[in-house]
């Protein structure tokens, strides 16, 4: 066997990897994302799930994950890209940042009160929000309604 022949501790090599990454800490980075949805692909795929990407390469039966991911980058089956700012979960998926009436939908809320970040109301004014006093009559309305003796509790 020469020199040249020789397979190292990782195949594919890391030389032949950093071509494919920003750096070796992105390619670190990449892999181990990469070898977290292998992991919860293979823990899902006994409850019947199917939210993450299998392995995109023919793997061996104890083939371990981060292993699968290497090959994957060096056969080109997925790519890295930079996103600014992102937030990845603990399964290495990326996690929207968007606003909250985004999430609840814009007309969840009523017009006149305007949304933070926590979807709360600012009660530092002092004063508090007609939308609110509107509400509280409502509840006293259905109260009484509900109670035909017309005494309250």
């Amino acid at each position: 066997m020469s020199l040249s022949e020789h397979e190292g501790i990782i195949d594919p090599s890391v030389d032949e990897l950093l071509g494919k990454a920003e750096s070796k800490y992105g390619l670190v980075i990449f892999g181990a994302r990469r070898a977290r949805q292998i992991n919860a692909y293979y823990s899902q795929l006994q409850e019947g799930l199917f939210e993450h990407v299998g392995p995109l390469v023919d793997t061996d039966i104890n083939e371990k994950s981060l292993s699968i991911a290497m090959r994957e980058i060096d056969e080109g089956t997925i790519e890295a890209h930079h996103v600014e700012g992102g937030k990845f979960n603990e399964n290495g998926q990326l996690v929207h940042d968007d606003a909250p009436a985004d999430f609840f939908g814009a007309d969840f809320f009523p017009e006149d009160v305007e949304i933070n970040g926590d979807a709360s109301v600012d009660f530092s004014s002092g004063q508090t929000p007609e939308v609110i006093d509107r509400t509280s009559q409502s509840a006293e309305q259905e109260q009484a309604a509900e109670d035909p003796s017309g005494e309250q509790a």
